[in-house]
């Protein structure tokens, strides 16, 4: 059996990390038994759907590098399609015509609950007979009497007894079909084997069980994954830092870093922490889903981040820090970006901090602010060490290597301790009394701005 799962978000706002993660459940899934992943627009909310969370949604889904298979599916676009799976429900007798309206339907509902009953529709219209006419909906002839049992990938064994279920309804009296009908017909449709998705979703299985069954049709695997909690364990918000995905994209993170993340957030294979995208595609084969909600740390992603960030080969980081730097508005033009940020690529959590860092190196020297302790750096003493070490660099050819020779032997022949060379010559390249070495400083900045900024310094 080829192993078929989907995705199917509705765009009534932007991917959010939950989302993010059942997406990425159901693209390793396809991906290690060497399936499909499908993709579906869930936008009958046609009030609040719209265009630009559609575009958000991909854009996100790209980033976090989960490509789809065949065509991607708009249930907008499908009305009659669902409509005639509801036509044949009812020429087999599974579905019936129900001209009840809102209100006598709340009425029933109200009466069972006063009797301590499960509310639900009555059944009134089941045996009518009723015909076609406008304003009429059309409901499932739910079984009387059984279980709807299903064995959940996550959850384990789940039965529903029927009595729990009422005739719900499969078309609305305007002719658009409910949530749990298109859901059925687009799976089955795709040919989906899987249905992995939170587990927020549990008690519509069992109507979509009964569809399922009432149209003859083979019912796929389920599995129902916890919510993502916050550190308090309630339930995620912002303020726990929970956003959609295009945040942490817009916030710096890698997409690697997230996904990484995710997947730890209700799976696990032993102790392992960190997994390559092909490392997961290989482990991820639907079991060890936990079944307990995961609590959210940020600064677990943070510090995950700053793993991956350190270990992402310099010519990448340095393409992907550049829209980091342009948000900023520095220019990069004539600078050697690659030596400056090598200089703190172990040290930043994101790219957005990489870019930060990186301000002093691409600013002009008269924008460059300093920080108190180094003003106070930039003493009489402190201008003599800067004074004696232009006077040797300008003659250097830069190299790090150099560089690094002509600050070693000042400091050994002039007999002053290298902290009282070093304070007031960082100081003076970049407005901090601490940070990187001097000669990998000098080597990120070049001769002619090194120069510049030191002789400036001469001048306070």
């Amino acid at each position: 059996m080829k192993v078929v799962t989907r995705f199917a978000p509705s765009p009534t706002g932007h991917l959010h990390i939950g989302g993010g993660r059942t997406a990425i459940f159901c693209w390793l899934l396809a991906r290690h038994f060497g399936g499909e992943f499908r993709l579906r627009i869930e936008d009958t909310d046609t009030e609040r759907s719209k265009q630009e969370y559609t575009d958000s949604i991909l854009a996100s889904m790209k980033w976090l590098g989960l490509d789809w298979d065949g065509d991607l599916t708009y249930q907008s676009q499908r009305k009659d399609v669902y409509n005639a799976y509801v036509d044949k429900l009812l020429a087999s007798g599974h579905a019936y015509y129900c001209e009840c309206s809102v209100e006598e339907v709340e009425a029933m509902r109200e009466v069972a609950r006063a009797k301590g009953e499960k509310p639900r529709y009555n059944g009134k219209c089941r045996e009518r007979g009723l015909e076609y006419a406008e304003g009429r909906v059309v409901r499932l002839k739910v079984p009387t009497e059984g279980r709807v049992v299903f064995n959940d990938m996550v959850k384990g064994h789940i039965a529903v007894d029927v009595s729990e279920l009422d005739d719900m309804v499969l078309r609305r009296a305007d002719g658009m079909p409910t949530y749990n009908m298109a859901v059925v017909v687009d799976d089955y449709e795709m040919g989906v084997t899987h249905v992995l998705r939170g587990d927020d979703h549990v008690s519509n299985t069992p109507k979509q069980i009964l569809i399922y069954q009432a149209l003859g049709l083979e019912v796929p695997t389920f599995g129902h994954v916890p919510m993502i909690l916050g550190p308090d364990k309630q339930k995620l918000s912002k303020r726990h830092g929970a956003r959609a995905v295009v945040e942490y994209q817009q916030d710096g993170l890698l997409p690697e870093a997230l996904v990484n993340y995710l997947v730890r957030l209700g799976w696990s294979h032993g102790d392992q922490e960190i997994f390559g995208l092909e490392e997961l595609v290989k482990l991820f084969d639907g079991n060890n889903l936990n079944s307990s909600a995961a609590a959210f740390d940020p600064d677990k992603l943070q510090w995950l981040n700053g793993y991956y960030l350190k270990n992402t080969p310099l010519a990448k980081a340095v393409e992907l820090t550049k829209p980091f730097i342009e948000e900023l508005g520095l220019s990069i033009e004539g600078k050697n970006l690659e030596a400056a940020i090598s200089l703190y690529l172990e040290r930043a959590s994101n790219l957005k901090d990489l870019a930060e860092q990186l301000k002093p190196y691409l600013q002009n020297a008269y924008d460059v602010i300093m920080e108190e302790k180094a003003v106070k750096a930039i003493d009489e003493q402190g201008k003599e060490q800067i004074k004696n070490v232009l006077a040797l660099i300008r003659d250097t050819e830069f190299s790090v290597e150099n560089l690094e020779k002509v600050i070693h032997d000042y400091v050994e022949t002039s007999g002053v301790k290298f902290k009282l060379v070093g304070t007031p010559l960082r100081s003076a390249l970049i407005g901090l009394a601490g940070g990187p070495s001097i000669h990998l400083i000098m080597f990120a900045l070049g001769k002619d701005e090194t120069i510049k900024r030191l002789e400036k310094a001469l001048t306070m």
